[in-house]
């Protein structure tokens, strides 16, 4: 239970209107373009395709656009996602491990790409107006490709500001996120984005 809470978290990183008929699309694209970073709290929800009891976590996420990330799960069990825009890093402290990818591969058909990518989210996504639920304006983005391990991706706004977002993967499970405290284009040091693997841990990958 707990590798796999840590698992999706990471599948949900690697790691965000106006009314419905002005066109939540539209809306999406007004907020990337006009968000060069971006810092958030947020909390996260994963259910499994059984139903069986939520598993729960929580962290912050700031992201510098195109390319950087930091996800920073806190509760309950400790796990780092950083994008320096060349590579990802995934650092599990508890398994003393590090996993590397390369961030084109990581990125360019993931849910952080909705978030951290570029402004052209048509080449890697098929967006969709998704209706209005739960006071927030939705957009699904479906990836054009299959390599991503997940079905759809849903983004929910109200007012000017990103407020959910939902993933649902290829097993069926569902992972909510809702994100709080959301501020747009702040300063964030050089060193959120920056990661290097503490001694004494495995690193894997590239």
């Amino acid at each position: 239970m707990k590798f796999a809470l840590k698992t999706l978290s990471t599948a949900a990183v690697v790691l965000f209107p106006l009314l419905v008929h002005a066109g939540a699309i539209d809306q999406l694209h007004q907020f990337l373009t006009g968000t060069r970073t971006l810092k958030a709290e947020f909390s996260q929800i994963v259910i499994n395709k059984s139903g069986r009891k939520p598993q729960q976590s929580s962290g912050s996420v700031a992201i510098a656009r195109p390319g950087k990330l930091r996800w920073d799960i806190q509760k309950p069990y400790p796990q780092l996602v950083v994008g320096d825009g060349e590579r990802i890093w995934i650092y599990d402290p508890e398994l003393k491990q590090v996993t590397v990818r390369k961030a084109g591969q990581a990125i360019s058909s993931s849910p952080a790409a909705l978030l951290a990518g570029s402004n052209e989210l048509e080449k890697d996504f098929v967006l969709e107006e998704a209706g209005e639920a739960e006071g927030m304006n939705w957009v699904e983005a479906t990836p054009r490709s299959g390599d991503g391990g997940f079905e759809k991706v849903r983004l929910g706004f109200s007012g000017k500001d990103l407020k959910a977002m939902e993933l649902h993967d290829s097993f069926g499970q569902r992972t909510l996120i809702r994100f709080s405290g959301l501020e747009r284009n702040v300063a964030l040091p050089p060193a959120t984005f920056r990661f290097t693997p503490p001694a004494g841990v495995d690193v894997v990958g590239e």
